[in-house]
């Protein structure tokens, strides 16, 4: 075999590590921006947070100004670890989004015990052995947050005998299955949704023909009854339509998520944190950038003093000294990097999102979707010079206030669609059509798919049916056959 040697001009690009660290930080929403930036001044001293007193920064400043330079200043360059190009101190590298009345508001929580706790308090009234205390305390903590056992029972057992030292059977944890299945809120210790209303329905402890009803749909026809085919149930129940009606108000009444409905269960309030908010005066709209984007940020006078110490020094640093000064550099470059990537972040941010109101101006000072025009990210990728992958971090993860709602800035985008005349509408138009279309449709006899796309043909919007489906299932709207209604 022969060996050959070539050479080969290969052209390669490749990401920054501030580059990285800003695509990292772009993608992220306030809250989670707020603890990044919590984690980066634990993990590096030379950032603060804060600002300057004034008459020290002055003194920094002249302090600087000294024209004086020693060999060793010469030999470790200690002007590029203090300052840029316009001898601006490196403490003075400091951004602020934030007003004086500006709220540091906190997520808040809510108090109680949670859903296990309730549910192990009630075990005290069940005269348990040792082990079988375990077993009821180990399905509890297997519930998820619905209240629903998911795990398969010869799991458990396996669980058990491997964490617990407990060795039981599938017959055994059945029976202690059935103790918690007792336990309030009804429904608790369900394996699926059937089983789940069952248990509630059962424990009303009724004995009424409409009780009986129920209790024989979901027993007996629970796969007609999801499905609603309503007719299959009337016939084989003999009964009449008036009949199952009444059966089904008793089954909507039922809780299919247990868990969820037990009061006084300690869960974090989800709030949405607007990135933006905006609002209309007078015909023209304003937009400000949320001030917890970014606290006053700083590189540590402290660090600074450091390095301010070694330059003043007349003797040559030590092997330690050296050491201490890469380190102090390092810091002192990675706190920079940080703070101008936080700033970079903002522009983005503002920058991206005025695009967005130019092209959705009408929208914004009405308020209705149907004036949403086309607009995919590119549209604002060419307006802004920015790649469409960094357009698409920044609107898929960051919500606007506005005075119709707060909305995620992904909403606003939409493909195109054509009409007879040739004009150019958003998807999202037609949805909103199709939407209010179902929302006033004849519920026992819903429309279809064809006879959505035919009614949106004759409105004028070029849509074919596979269209519509795919349009009714990102509205998260079911088939004709499950929004029937008797």
């Amino acid at each position: 075999m022969a060996l050959k040697q070539s050479f080969s001009l290969k052209l390669q690009q490749k990401l920054s590590p501030q580059q990285i660290q800003l695509m990292k930080l772009l993608q992220l929403p306030t809250v989670a921006l707020e603890q990044r930036i919590k984690e980066e001044m634990e993990n590096n001293p030379a950032l603060d947070e804060g600002k300057e007193d004034e008459e020290l920064e002055e003194e920094q400043e002249d302090d600087f100004g000294r024209e004086e330079i020693s060999e060793a200043e010469k030999e470790f360059d200690f002007d590029d670890y203090l300052g840029d190009d316009d001898d601006t101190p490196s403490y003075k590298l400091n951004i602020s989004n934030q007003s004086k009345d500006d709220e540091d508001k906190q997520v808040p929580l809510s108090g109680g015990a949670t859903f296990q706790e309730l549910l192990e308090a009630q075990l005290t009234l069940f005269n348990l052995d040792d082990d079988d205390h375990t077993i009821a305390v180990h399905l509890i903590g297997s519930l998820d947050e619905s209240g629903y056992l998911r795990r398969e029972i010869n799991a458990i057992v396996d669980d058990l005998a491997f964490t617990q030292n407990v060795i039981t059977d599938a017959e055994h944890i059945e029976k202690i299955l059935t103790i918690i299945q007792h336990f309030d809120p009804p429904g608790v210790g369900a394996r699926n949704l059937q089983e789940c209303l069952l248990l509630q329905i059962k424990k009303k402890n009724d004995h009424s023909l409409l009780t009986l009803n129920v209790v024989e749909v979901l027993e007996k026809f629970f796969e007609e009854f999801t499905k609603k085919h309503y007719s299959k149930i009337i016939d084989r129940l003999n009964i009449s339509e008036e009949d199952l009606k009444q059966v089904i108000v008793e089954i909507l009444k039922l809780n299919p998520k247990p868990g969820n409905s037990s009061s006084g269960t300690s869960k974090v309030v989800q709030h949405v944190v607007p990135d933006f908010n905006l609002t209309v005066e007078d015909d023209e709209i304003l937009l400000t950038l949320n001030g917890r984007n970014a606290p006053e940020l700083r590189v540590s006078r402290t660090y600074a003093d450091m390095m301010e110490g070694y330059k003043v020094q007349k003797e040559k640093p030590s092997k330690s000294q050296k050491d201490a000064l890469m380190f102090v550099k390092q810091k002192m470059d990675s706190a920079k990097w940080f703070i101008d990537a936080i700033k970079q972040r903002q522009n983005t941010l503002i920058t991206t999102m005025h695009a967005i109101i130019r092209h959705q101006k009408d929208y914004f000072l009405e308020g209705d979707e149907i004036l949403l025009n086309p607009m995919i990210l590119k549209d604002i990728a060419e307006e802004v010079d920015l790649d469409i992958s960094t357009i698409s971090r920044v609107v898929n993860s960051k919500y606007v206030q506005t005075p119709y709602g707060t909305f995620l800035l992904k909403t606003f985008f939409s493909e195109s669609l054509s009409t007879d005349s040739g004009e150019d509408v958003s998807t999202r138009e037609v949805k909103k059509i199709l939407q209010d279309n179902i929302e006033d449709e004849d519920k026992k006899k819903p429309l279809t798919d064809e006879k959505l796309s035919r009614f949106l043909n004759d409105k004028g919007y070029n849509i074919a049916r596979r269209t519509v489906a795919k349009y009714r299932e990102q509205l998260n709207i079911p088939v004709a056959r499950l929004r029937k209604e008797l």
